[in-house]
C-alpha cells in the first residue's frame, strides 16, 4: 500500500508537468487499490486488536499501523486531486509559471519515502528527520502562494493556470503532513512517546 501512494503521487506529478491525461486515469485506478488495501488492513488489524490482547510495544505497533493507514490512503486522495487539476487545465492555454512546483513534489516525495523507510526499519532517529523537512515544505507553499496570488492581480488572464498551481501546491503540502504523521506514529511505536505537534511548538518558540 506505502508502493501504491508512492506511485499514485509521483505519477499526479508528471501528469500535472506534463499535462498527461492518460496518466490521471492509471492515477485512478491505483487510488481504487490503495482502497481496497486501506480497507483490508484496517480489518486485519482490528482482528488482531480484538483477538491477540497485545502487549504495549504490540499494542503500540497495531495503533500505529491504523493511523500510517489512513495517512497512506489520503495520500492517494492527494495524489487524485492532482490529476483532477491536469484535466482542468487540458481546457486553458499553457504557460510557464514562476514557481517550481517539480521541485517541491520531489521534496514531498523524499519525504514520504523516508517515512516509510523509518517505519520498515523501525528507525525513530530516521524518523525524526522527516519531521525536519516539514518546514521547508511549508515554505515552499507560502511562497507559491504569494507569488501566483501577485501574478494573477497583474496578469488575470493567467488567474485559471495560476489557481491550479496553488490547489496542486496545496495538495502537496497536505501530502507532507500525511508524511509527518507517519513519521509521528513511528516515533510513538519505536520510543512509546507522543511527539505530535512537539517539532513545531518548539521551532514557534
Amino acid at each position: 500500500m506505502a508502493a501504491l501512494s508512492q506511485q499514485a503521487l509521483s505519477l499526479s506529478i508528471d501528469a500535472y508537468l506534463g499535462s498527461d491525461a492518460i496518466l490521471c486515469d492509471h492515477i485512478k485506478e491505483i487510488e481504487e487499490a490503495i482502497n481496497a488495501a486501506e480497507r483490508d488492513v484496517d480489518e486485519m488489524a482490528y482482528d488482531l486488536l480484538a483477538k491477540e490482547q497485545p502487549m504495549a510495544i504490540d499494542l503500540r505497533f497495531i495503533l500505529s499501523v491504523i493511523k500510517i493507514n489512513g495517512d497512506l490512503e489520503r495520500i492517494g486522495d492527494q495524489a487524485t486531486n492532482i490529476s483532477q487539476r491536469v484535466q482542468i487545465l487540458q481546457n486553458g492555454p499553457s504557460i510557464s509559471l514562476p514557481v517550481d512546483i517539480s521541485e517541491m513534489g520531489e521534496k514531498v516525495g523524499v519525504m514520504i519515502r523516508t517515512a516509510i523507510q523509518a517505519l520498515l526499519e523501525a528507525d525513530a532517529k530516521l524518523a525524526d528527520t522527516v519531521l525536519a523537512m516539514d518546514d521547508e515544505i511549508d515554505d515552499m507553499n507560502r511562497t507559491v502562494q504569494t507569488e501566483l496570488i501577485d501574478l494573477m492581480q497583474h496578469h488575470p488572464e493567467f488567474s485559471s493556470q495560476a489557481l491550479n498551481a496553488i490547489i496542486v501546491s496545496r495538495n502537496l503540502e497536505r501530502s507532507a503532513d500525511h508524511a509527518t504523521n507517519i513519521a509521528e506514529d513511528v516515533i510513538f511505536w519505536v520510543r512509546g512517546s507522543d511527539v505530535r505537534h512537539l517539532f513545531s511548538l518548539a521551532h514557534a518558540e
